[in-house]
């Protein structure tokens, strides 16, 4: 009888997208690596070219919720864990805090939380020894957990200390404390569309903001959206998609967009009829614009070089956009990573590169041409400050106040000076996860 040929057993289902999720936590918590870095582009984690949509789907909302929600996760295990987190077997760490986002937050049965992380830790050489405590710690997890969340609810832990005493001493305690809660959720899908918004919102299951960005909850892949494949919409939150509006009419103009890498403000000026240049010192990332517009079938000059060192045109540009390199505290709840990685210092050395930007931007302007500067960052330094200082060192510089009537009414997105600031906490919905703006800073001088 001849011999029969067995397969081997398939893997768990599951266990694949909860192991790439604990590499890039690790990842995250212990390498401070982005997580732009470890999903897209070179140096992504190579698992993830092996799973299906619906299963990076997941992992994606497993790496998300543990950074989200790590300072809570932080407490309520610490007081599930009689020696704390184990400290030798970062497998075991990630695990117990993908096994609690799962419990505490998610959609996943207690039972395949728990039996999943265990598993996680079997099939790593340092961890295995710890799987009866992940065993029982996550078991515990979902009988008190929940208790263990509510206690804490109003402290606010999921931001690091230094970032909260920030906003605290800038925006008021209680209005950290709301932008705070904010960050706990997760975002929508914002996109700018090239017409018709109304109809986009309709088709793709939505709703229209008063900007005009269209706004969902996104189910499955975004390129297997309708839309996509025709270049009809792109990716950009509605704060972000603010900062191009205060330019006014471009038709005709020309526009350097000096920092311009992904490309959703190049297409919205492009799309409104300017001529940009749009420049970026890294090549991939240049790479990354160029292929967007073609997507989008939009026109541009590219340009791969350091804005700050760039000769530009003698004749120089009617606008130049600037969102500069920064903190990026405005966009924690879309990159959750970034309240990990970032640190207080980091805050100084972003000030020095922006004073050198906008002192270039003033060299690019054509006498009565308008400068429009945005940060994705929610300090003071990065915006309100940065202004002030080069306000004081460019006499030639005025600022154009912003009115309420150029961003849909909003009022409350408008400072004192007449500069744009918007807060995670802005747009509030009944539904969390349709509410909330990136954090932005932006105002608009014009040189005389």
């Amino acid at each position: 009888m001849p011999s029969q040929r067995f397969a081997p057993p398939s893997e768990v289902p599951g266990l694949a997208a909860r192991r790439i999720a604990a590499d890039i936590v690790d990842g995250v918590l212990h390498k401070h690596r982005t997580l732009d870095d470890q999903l897209d582009g070179s140096s992504a984690h190579p698992g993830l070219k092996t799973l299906a949509d619906r299963d990076r789907a997941l992992m994606r909302r497993l790496v998300a919720t543990v950074l989200r929600r790590l300072g809570t996760l932080g407490h309520v295990l610490s007081r599930l864990l009689d020696k704390g987190i184990p400290s030798d077997a970062p497998r075991a760490q990630s695990a117990l805090l993908i096994g609690a986002a799962q419990i505490l937050w998610m959609d996943v049965p207690d039972h395949a939380a728990v039996d999943l992380s265990v598993r996680l830790v079997q099939s790593d050489r340092r961890a295995a020894r710890y799987a009866g405590l992940v065993n029982a710690v996550l078991r515990r997890c979902a009988r008190e957990g929940t208790a263990l969340v509510e206690e804490v609810a109003a402290q606010s832990l999921d931001l690091p200390p230094w970032l909260l005493a920030r906003w605290s001493a800038h925006y008021g305690e209680a209005t950290a404390r709301e932008m705070a809660l904010a960050l706990g959720h997760e975002p929508s899908l914002d996109l700018t569309v090239k017409s018709d918004a109304a109809q986009w919102a309709s088709r793709l299951h939505g709703e229209t903001l008063p900007t005009g960005t269209v706004r969902m909850l996104l189910h499955g892949s975004v390129t297997m959206l309708p839309g996509f494949a025709e270049g009809q919409w792109w990716v950009q939150d509605a704060a972000a998609a603010l900062p191009a509006l205060l330019f006014g009419d471009v038709k005709g103009k020309s526009i350097a967009d000096l920092c311009a890498a992904p490309g959703g403000k190049t297409a919205q000026l492009v799309h409104a009829g300017a001529h940009v240049t749009a420049i970026d010192r890294s090549p991939a990332r240049v790479t990354r614009l160029r292929e967007n517009l073609a997507r989008l079938s939009l026109q541009a000059e590219t340009v791969v070089a350091d804005a700050v060192e760039w000769a530009g045109p003698a004749e120089g540009f009617d606008g130049i956009l600037i969102d500069a390199p920064c903190t990026s505290t405005g966009t924690i709840r879309r990159h959750p990573d970034v309240a990990w990685l970032r640190q207080e210092s980091d805050v100084t050395a972003m000030t020095v590169l922006q004073q050198r930007l906008l002192r270039k931007s003033v060299s690019l302007l054509k006498p009565g041409g308008t400068l429009v500067y945005c940060t994705c960052s929610l300090e003071p330094e990065e915006g309100e400050q940065a202004v002030a200082t080069l306000l004081a060192s460019e006499p030639a510089l005025r600022r154009v106040p912003i009115e309420a009537a150029e961003v849909a009414g909003l009022d409350e997105i408008i400072t004192g000076d007449g500069d744009l600031r918007t807060l995670p906490s802005h747009l509030p919905n009944a539904d969390p996860k349709l509410g909330g703006l990136d954090g932005f800073f932006a105002t608009r001088l014009v040189k005389s």
